[in-house]
């Protein structure tokens, strides 16, 4: 009981600082500071969770993802060829609603870090003369590219979900599909309904030079990562000097660029959010909150709903949630496939909703959105997902 009153008053002060528009970065570090509080964890254990975070693998590549990911967008916009991927995306597509959510889905078939950093700008430029809010804007970068990793094998949290419960990875994408389904429909329902009329560029279908060439830096970044597994931020180092190169930029532009990726607002960002789960995970908050529920006779069904959606709410990771409490569920219940895919679509809610998650951190973050306005318009279409689930779930078991 007290680890789950302690979870939710570190998740409360994250979300008044976050209303407060505190640096996100900055409240993340708070939040770290005080799960090390609340669990009375040691000096020398602290020090050394903050030393083993700081200098992970994961936080080193997630720094010069995220930092090249912000170099790439400058030379993009710089060079106009986000404008021409938008004109271009519109010349095709016409219709303007079609146009705006093109890149969300479309980057978000990679499961790469600080992917919504990536399509955010192409939402804005798209969405120009709208007159969306921040709030609109950041919910449709946001919500659009994530049904994919409810379904597609790219993503490492559906194939650890189908490894841990025995389920065929065939199967589990083909009950979770519904779902995936859903979520777009409520997408279109809910950011798109009011978003009417085409992109006029005439009565000429745009030439295959004029669509390809300016995509070419991104389809070289998806294929990258989707086809060979190359890492995000090599393929972007690889990417960045074929087009210094290719545009002849001096050295005082490249440092210019990398001055503006390598920020100290990255900086900031990336140790906040490694710090938190790095203090959750050494103060065994996670842990004691699941067996809190198991060894209190809560119903199977409501537990397969509130551990995996604590947990996907506390780390912001698929991974996560299905690491710590789908050994716990299949050790209750078996390899119930109806209860463990309930599980998963339950986690993946609390993912979407997390204040830690680094896609709504950096969605948040680019368009300066109001997270209880974002909340508003997130809140539906979760509803209707777990509704989905409920249905599913009923439907397997009968």
């Amino acid at each position: 009981m007290f680890d789950l009153i302690k979870m939710l008053l570190v998740f409360i002060l994250l979300i008044i600082l976050l209303r407060m528009r505190w640096h996100i970065g900055i409240v993340m570090c708070i939040g770290a500071l005080f799960f090390a509080i609340l669990y009375l964890m040691p000096p020398e254990k602290v020090l050394n969770t903050t030393y083993k975070s700081l200098t992970s693998s994961m936080s080193l590549k997630l720094l010069l993802a995220l930092s090249f990911i912000r170099s790439f967008e400058l030379i993009l916009r710089e060079k106009g060829l986000l404008s021409r991927i938008t004109e271009a995306t519109g010349s095709l597509l016409r219709k303007r609603r079609l146009v705006i959510i093109s890149m969300p889905l479309l980057i978000g078939m990679l499961p790469s870090l600080g992917g919504a950093y990536f399509s955010a700008p192409m939402v804005e430029d798209s969405s120009r003369g709208l007159n969306l809010s921040n709030e609109h804007k950041a919910y449709l970068n946001y919500w659009f590219r994530h049904p994919w990793e409810l379904i597609l094998p790219l993503y490492p949290g559906i194939v650890l979900a189908s490894a841990v419960t025995e389920i065929p990875l065939r199967r589990l994408i083909l009950i979770n599909l519904p779902v995936a389904i859903g979520m777009v429909i409520m997408g279109f329902l809910i950011g798109l309904r009011k978003i009417n009329g085409n992109i006029d560029k005439g009565d000429a279908m745009p030439g295959i030079k004029e669509v390809l060439i300016p995509l070419i830096p991104i389809i070289v970044v998806i294929g990258g990562v989707a086809i060979f597994g190359i890492e995000l931020y090599q393929i972007l180092i690889v990417t960045l000097i074929g087009l210094c190169i290719f545009y002849k930029e001096s050295f005082q532009g490249i440092g210019r660029l990398l001055k503006y990726g390598f920020s100290k607002d990255v900086f900031l960002l990336i140790a906040g959010v490694v710090l938190i789960k790095g203090m959750m995970e050494a103060s065994g908050a996670v842990g004691g909150l699941d067996r809190y529920f198991v060894e209190s006779g809560v119903p199977v069904i409501l537990i397969a709903f509130i551990m995996p959606f604590i947990a996907g709410l506390l780390t912001g990771l698929v991974v996560g949630f299905i690491g710590s409490t789908f050994p716990l569920l299949i050790a209750m219940a078996g390899h119930d496939i109806s209860l463990l895919s309930f599980a998963f679509v339950s986690g993946y809610t609390g993912v979407l909703l997390s204040p830690v998650h680094l896609c709504l951190v950096l969605t948040r973050e680019y368009f300066k959105a109001d997270m209880m306005g974002i909340y508003r318009r997130l809140l539906p279409g979760i509803i209707v997902m777990l509704m989905l689930s409920v249905v599913i779930y009923a439907a397997i078991k009968s």
